[in-house]
């Protein structure tokens, strides 16, 4: 989606854009608690493929949401860390898991 048809839809509907689907949400919780590399990242979230987890660290990338850090050294080692604008999203992670563990048992 591009930046004009973006900003044309309602809020709530540009916040779904950009952190919306399976596995980005857990991809933030996860980095709330700070830098992972993406091995880490997998381990902790058995489930994802790589494939998927790839695609879902570089539309957050895009987004401005993460920091991808590439380290020039063998095996390569690269590094995932919130942007200010991803650490802003805290709040609504601590009101979904609070959410969570209210609701569903």
């Amino acid at each position: 989606m591009n930046g004009e048809k973006l900003h044309a839809i309602c809020p709530v509907e540009r916040v779904i854009h950009i952190i919306g689907g399976k596995w980005k949400v857990i991809i933030l919780y996860h980095l709330m608690s700070g830098t992972k590399r993406f091995n880490e990242l997998r381990r902790l979230m058995p489930k994802v493929s790589q494939r998927m987890l790839t695609l879902q660290l570089r539309e957050l990338e895009e987004h401005g949401i993460l920091n991808r850090k590439v380290y020039a050294e063998i095996p390569p080692k690269v590094e995932y860390s919130l942007t200010e604008l991803g650490k802003s999203l805290d709040i609504v992670l601590e009101v979904l898991h609070k959410w969570g563990d209210e609701h569903l048992e």
